[in-house]
């Protein structure tokens, strides 16, 4: 990257900072003709100068330009009009004002213009920073924070691209508009001139002067507010160990005393940024002081004509603008050059990776056949120590390698150099015959899959993270019709001219072919066998049992769906089972539903039926005011809010109670104690609406069945049925969007998929009556072949942030699916299975060695039993190879293997 921030405005944005300087040099000219024709005004059609006699005309907008004799001499093109003195005042008005217009449509012009360079030019400095971020060494990201990164190319580089757009052209049309302004002046009168000089000059010097300081306080905010928001990003990360360690109150500590030196660098700075627009101001309302003294002193001895003293007062009026503004830029030159050179220096580093070695290739030449020969790996890491030292192997492209090691063995390191992670300081790796060291990121990628211990997952679906390694290029470019075709030949436009990928990022970039598969429809079985492999299918299974899915989207869904449903009803019907799950019935209160899903007898589609949103609603409530049941209701939400304070006040934040019997979280405990010492004292019917309608919500998530506190007997189920009836019958048609009603002919889109298929809820208080319903659910689906059907849906699962959503076995089971599915030809393991417990490490140790009984496996072991089941060990020890061979040659020669699997 350049250095300079001028440097990079000049290389990327030269031919359209050229094309606005002719807009500029013509509104220089309407700006000069626009000082001078309000002198002409006053003095001739006004005074009347030009008119000795009231029949007088004057010629208006003749042409006649006095050109050198060998071209013709004075020529007269165009005679004009010869106006009277009224009507001459009138051409002269609208012309003044036409050369307005033509100066305001000029200036549109070039701030569009300069608006769209400098957001052009943001852009490509935003992405220029990204694409460095993916360049970086593996290594270089301990060193800085990801918070920091995200805040310098989001918000530190904000405010140059305003001022990218007015580099250059900003000073040149400020600094044309006040030299025009003082030229005129100059040229109306020498005195006044000099006057407006003279306290230019003044604003030149001294302002900048003092907004030096500025420029430090500036850096010094910029600096504490980049590490404030990596010290939030730092306790986001940690806050388990804070809760943990009790240290809550040290942070907010240490987050205020950083507040508190930000408080004090912003308060200097709005002291003196104040103080200096208030000496700015000052001095230019002192220059019209002297003009009105001097030029009116001059006008009353006669040395100074009034339409001159008139021109002249107003040209200064377009003066301290223009000046305060390039004041203003060269202040703004100064921050944003700080602010440059920052940004660069953090995105610097000596060892940043080539544009080549990530470069797009088609088709990459790939190691099918051959060895994996490392000679003589070193790796030195920041402290100086070598954590990889003088390590030579050399194994089969289809061997089952294991690498194990105690802690800071340098196995680890050494499965970061097979994968390229990190370049070696000496030595090379071949596979099958490519120099894995200098190969492009092209073969690396795709020969080669690598899972750490603690794996990373992209916020979006688990297909989509089990896909993800298949993204390497676009393979099928989308199609563009329309509107649609014009903004994309737009932005490909855009992105030329800015520095930008011009990859389309909705064209299809799955490569099905390095999958082994050649559509979608053969990826999902594919996608499907990985899951298997990694034993994550039952967990997929059980996500998508969970899952709601619009039919509209998945062809074929809802027939499935009632199929499955009417075997299932079948099933229910056989003797000693029939009690287990409580069907929908129209005619029927669902004691195992909540009394919010039998008033509403369906489930909401959005949040306006929502049990929350119930007692706010206003439908609801007059349902419930017409069948007499929102006194009663209230009553009883306020039974229920009694007996949950009595339970649980004292019980800790987070215990099973809360998520099992509670209505109430614990932090709302406080606010219901508050409403129920306010009933006591005014009454049940005088509390405040807001207070109401949290006791209202409390009965609409009753279950009888589970929370049994008797507060709903049969009378009361009836009144329930009968606002169902009423609820459904009056039920205003825009409100039918709204809610999908359970009916046992049709899919309910809202609905979790084993809500559909049961058509009722599962009895509470039966002996594994849902580990019962579940075995019997996944025997009718895998007989009605309706399994990959549900698995699929749960892979549209979103795993969260990181995959926080899911638990840390399953983040690791997808990441190595990931790998998997890719079919690498060297595939590497640094202790990915770490977090499984002991049961599940064996059993997917043995699926993937299955799976890749013919391809390269190197596996970086957290037990060294497991290496018995590999070709080959490995065996390091403070980074180096001490031992090599078969597991049982190793463990009987008595050497470091031997005492490593004694010592475990």
């Amino acid at each position: 990257m350049e250095r300079g921030l001028f440097g990079f405005i000049i290389r990327y944005s030269k031919r359209e900072q050229l094309l606005i300087v002719p807009l500029v040099i013509a509104s220089m000219v309407i700006l000069f003709a626009s000082l001078d024709l309000p002198k002409t005004i006053v003095n001739e059609p006004i005074q009347g100068k030009r008119f000795p006699n009231p029949d007088s005309t004057v010629t208006f907008l003749r042409i006649a330009p006095s050109l050198p004799d060998f071209l013709g001499g004075p020529t007269t093109i165009f005679e004009g009009f010869a106006l009277e003195r009224t009507p001459y005042l009138i051409a002269l008005s609208l012309t003044f004002l036409a050369l307005i217009v033509v100066s305001g449509l000029l200036k549109l012009q070039i701030n569009t213009m300069k608006g769209w360079m400098g957001e052009r030019m943001l852009r490509r400095l935003r992405y220029t920073l990204f694409d460095r971020i993916l360049r970086f060494p593996l290594p270089h990201f301990r060193k800085v924070k990801s918070a920091e990164m995200a805040t310098m190319i989001k918000d530190e580089v904000e405010p140059l691209g305003g001022f990218i757009g007015e580099a250059i052209i900003t000073p040149l049309f400020l600094g044309g508009q006040a030299l025009t302004a003082l030229f005129f002046i100059l040229y109306q009168h020498i005195y006044l001139g000099l006057i407006a000089f003279f306290m230019v000059v003044v604003q030149a010097v001294i302002i900048p002067r003092m907004r030096r300081r500025l420029l430090v306080l500036s850096k010094e905010r910029q600096i504490t507010a980049r590490q404030l928001a990596g010290r939030i990003a730092e306790c986001v990360d940690g806050v388990v160990e804070i809760h943990a360690n009790d240290t809550s109150n040290y942070e907010r500590a240490e987050i205020s005393a950083r507040l508190g030196k930000m408080f004090l660098i912003r308060f200097e700075l709005f002291q003196r940024k104040f103080m200096i627009k208030f000496l700015n101001n000052f001095l230019s309302q002192v220059t019209p002081f002297l003009f009105y003294l001097v030029g009116g002193y001059l006008a009353i001895v006669g040395r100074l004509d009034i339409g001159t003293l008139v021109a002249v007062i107003a040209a200064y009026k377009d003066l301290p603008s223009p000046i305060k503004e390039l004041i203003d830029w060269d202040q703004q030159r100064m921050d944003v050059q700080i602010k440059y050179t920052q940004v660069v220096e953090q995105f610097t580093t000596d060892d940043l990776v080539q544009p080549e070695i990530q470069r797009v290739v088609d088709a990459p030449v790939l190691p099918r056949e051959g060895t994996v020969r490392a000679s003589n790996l070193s790796l030195v890491d920041d402290s100086g120590n070598k954590v990889v030292d003088g390590v030579s192997f050399e194994s089969s492209l289809s061997a089952h390698v294991a690498i194990v090691g105690n802690a800071g063995s340098g196995g680890s390191a050494l499965a970061q150099l097979l994968t390229r992670l990190v370049p070696p300081g000496s030595g090379t790796i071949e596979m099958g015959g490519i120099d894995i060291t200098r190969a492009p990121e092209a073969v690396t990628g795709r020969a080669i899959a690598y899972v750490g211990s603690a794996a990373y997952l992209f916020p979006v679906s688990v297909r989509e993270n089990l896909l993800y390694g298949l993204k390497h290029r676009p393979i099928r470019q989308a199609s563009y019709e329309g509107e649609a075709l014009t903004k994309r030949e737009i932005e490909l436009r855009e992105s030329k001219r800015a520095g930008n990928s011009t990859y389309d990022i909705k064209a299809d970039w799955i490569d099905y072919e390095a999958a082994g598969v050649s559509n979608a429809l053969e990826m999902d079985a594919r996608i499907l066998e990985v899951l298997k492999t990694i034993d994550l299918e039952e967990t997929i299974f059980e996500v998508g049992l969970r899952s709601s899915l619009d039919a509209e989207k998945a062809p074929g869904l809802a027939e499935s769906v009632l199929r499955a449903r009417d075997a299932m009803r079948e099933r229910l019907n056989q003797p000693g089972i029939q009690e287990l799950v409580e069907r929908f019935d129209l005619g029927r209160y669902n004691r195992n539903a909540t009394l919010a899903e039998n008033l509403l007898f369906g489930t909401p589609v959005g949040k306006t039926f929502a049990v929350d949103n119930l007692p706010a609603n206003k439908y609801v409530r007059s349902v419930l005011e017409e069948t007499g049941l929102a006194d009663d209701l209230l009553k009883v939400g306020h039974k229920v809010a009694e007996t949950m304070v009595e339970l649980f006040s004292d019980l800790p934040p987070g215990h099973e109670l809360f998520e099992r019997f509670s209505f109430i979280q614990h932090d709302d405990l406080p606010h219901v104690k508050d409403i129920l010492v306010q009933v006591a004292d005014v009454g049940l019917n005088r509390i405040g609406e807001a207070d109401r309608n949290t006791l209202l919500a409390l009965p609409f998530k009753m279950i009888s069945a589970r929370h049994r506190l008797g507060l709903i007997d049969e009378p009361f189920e009836a009144r329930i049925l009968e606002a169902r009836r009423l609820f459904a019958r009056n039920l205003p048609a825009e409100l039918r969007g709204a809610i999908e009603f359970f009916d046992p002919s049709k899919f309910i889109g809202a609905a979790s998929l084993q809500d559909n298929i049961l058509f009722g809820k599962v009895v509470t208080g039966q002996a594994e009556s849902a580990a019962r319903i579940g075995r019997l659910m996944r025997e009718m689906l895998d007989e009605l072949d309706l399994r990959p059907m549900v698995v699929k849906i749960g892979l549209d699962y979103q795993v969260g942030t990181g995959g926080a959503r899911l638990p840390a076995t399953d983040r690791q089971k997808i990441a190595i699916g990931r790998a998997i599915l890719k079919q690498p030809v060297v595939l590497v393991f640094d202790q990915a299975a770490a977090v499984l417990d002991p049961v599940s490490q064996n059993r997917l140790l043995a699926n993937i060695l299955e799976c890749r009984k013919d391809r390269a496996v190197y596996w970086v072991l957290n037990r060294v039993d497991l290496a018995e089941r590999f070709d080959m060990v490995l065996m390091m020890d403070k980074g180096r190879l001490v031992e090599r061979g078969k597991f049982a040659d190793l463990k009987s020669s008595g050497g470091a293997l031997h005492k490593l699997l004694a010592a475990a």
